[in-house]
């Protein structure tokens, strides 16, 4: 078994304002380190018996995106990240949802989650060779664990439950 190509680990931020149809904008054209930052939250102590506790208080996850370019063809991403950048929006018309898929076999549907986001520009502007607007999602919780169908890298459908796959 060969270890997985990064590309099969895809992020999928959703259209807050998609109305009926499910609108995704799949993270990756010019990112070369695209991570979820865990940030585990922990206590450590050591009592005068010389033994360790641990206090395991969760995660608070992000993920950085720091180049992306402002491109007016990508559509309701672009508007949306300058209408929060610009206007400096706050709570609600910052959420969103992410889809995170995990393409880990030849076909699908492959093991997905989905999980309540907030998206936060950090910055606009940039040097010279083009407009970025580098923003971090933080997670809100919310996650489910379901399945996605992909067509290529496009996400198709995210339900919860199980679905046999194809290799079953």
């Amino acid at each position: 078994m060969a270890k997985l190509k990064r590309s099969a680990l895809l992020h999928y931020l959703q259209n807050p304002n998609q109305g009926d149809a499910d609108q995704y904008f799949l993270l990756g054209r010019d990112i070369e380190d695209g991570s979820v930052s865990l940030n585990p939250d922990m206590d450590k102590t050591k009592n005068i018996l010389d033994e360790v506790s641990i206090n395991d208080k969760g995660y608070e996850p992000e993920y950085d995106v720091d180049t992306y370019y402002a491109n007016p063809s990508d559509g309701w991403i672009y508007e949306w990240l300058k209408e929060i950048a610009l206007n400096r929006l706050t709570g609600d018309d910052c959420m969103t949802k992410i889809v995170e898929v995990l393409a880990d076999k030849t076909t699908g549907p492959y093991d997905a989650w989905r999980e309540d986001v907030i998206v936060k520009p950090q910055s606009y502007g940039g040097p010279q060779g083009g407009v970025t607007i580098p923003f971090n999602i933080g997670f809100c919780g919310n996650r489910e664990q379901g399945n996605a169908s992909l067509s290529g890298k496009t996400l198709g459908t995210f339900s919860t439950g199980s679905i046999p796959s194809s290799d079953d």
